[in-house]
């Protein structure tokens, strides 16, 4: 079916949320993150008159930063 072409890890545009890319694809649902909206889950026939195959590499994932905590200064 069309959802075969829309495999895990493959970058889509789409019309209002932009580039993303396909998370989880099954005969009745999508799961696509966008860079800039974040994850979308869609139903598969209906937006798959909508999604363009991207031809461009996937973005690098960002890895999140923690603050180190500061020790108190000894008294």
């Amino acid at each position: 079916m069309a959802s075969n072409m829309y495999s895990q890890g493959a970058q889509v545009k789409h019309p209002k949320f932009g580039l993303g890319t396909v998370m989880f694809s099954s005969e009745e649902r999508i799961v696509i993150k966008f860079d800039d909206h974040g994850e979308k889950k869609f139903v598969t026939n209906m937006v798959i008159g909508v999604l363009e195959k991207s031809d461009r590499q996937p973005p690098a994932e960002k890895r999140g930063s923690r603050k180190r905590k500061v020790a108190p200064a000894a008294v």
